[in-house]
């Protein structure tokens, strides 16, 4: 009965968030006519709207948010990654943040709206088999940040936690972040759940997924800063509440799948 579920609601998402992407393919090119701020604020409309139609499989995001988070501020927003759905999120969350993502250099192709935005709306995309060129990108974005008032998004496992497993962080790109951005606070994010989702790689999305999210208080930075240090900090931060989270709603990944913290 569950999976006759799945696909019902699946099949009525699936057109509503296909056309969403479609439609703010147009949107963003208008937007873009308008200046960088405009295009921003159409990505977040997207972001929201994609969001809103994860409601129509029953999708819930329970959110945690530190009070001193604030609008209109730019951070370096440090998070893990269980799906394609957490870019989505952080879109939503940190609407008037201005989130620019650091990813890979593929998804700017193919996905509509997703592939303008990626190309055209000041985010880093790095080619991973090239460590001058993403490192190059990456300070890019980190000099945007501090100096047009945006954010940046970075997920130092590299790839998606596919089973909710919390990876090992990969130091250099997020280390090259911090340096590149001295002066700006970092958020730590902790998504759970979100895996679940792309259990079935969409076909169908589960139904009723209460995907977790919590906003950890911005880190004021210092000159002394060790940043290797810091991403480790971070990791540990985010496990930890994992560990609460899982801790509340009783169903961790797979212990197999598991990695020590």
């Amino acid at each position: 009965m569950q999976r006759v579920l799945d696909w019902g609601t699946t099949l009525v998402f699936a057109p509503v968030f296909a056309m969403t992407l479609l439609a703010f393919e147009v949107i963003q090119r208008v937007a873009k006519c308008f200046g960088e701020r405009s295009h921003d604020y159409a990505v977040g409309a997207m972001c929201s709207s994609l969001a809103t139609a994860f409601r129509l499989v029953g999708t819930r995001v329970e959110v945690d948010r530190a009070p001193e988070v604030a609008p209109h501020t730019p951070y370096l927003i440090v998070a893990n990654h269980q799906s394609l759905f957490d870019i989505v999120i952080l879109g939503h969350l940190f609407f008037t943040n201005f989130p620019k993502f650091v990813s890979k250099r593929e998804l700017a192709r193919g996905i509509p709206s997703v592939a303008y935005n990626l190309k055209h709306g000041g985010n880093a995309l790095i080619d991973r088999a090239d460590g001058a060129q993403a490192r190059a990108s990456i300070t890019a974005l980190g000099r945007r940040v501090e100096s047009k008032g945006v954010s940046a998004v970075i997920f130092p496992e590299g790839t998606r936690a596919r089973s909710g497993l919390l990876r090992v962080f990969k130091p250099r790109g997020t280390t090259t972040l911090l340096a590149s951005a001295p002066a700006t606070p970092i958020v730590a994010v902790t998504i759970e759940n979100s895996w679940k989702l792309m259990r079935w790689n969409f076909l169908p999305v589960p139904f009723g997924i209460n995907v977790r999210v919590r906003i950890d208080a911005p880190i004021v930075r210092s000159a002394d800063e060790d940043h290797e240090q810091m991403v480790v900090e971070l990791r540990a931060r985010i496990a930890q509440n994992l560990a609460a989270m899982r801790g509340m709603d009783g169903d961790p990944p797979p212990a197999a799948m598991r990695e020590a913290s």
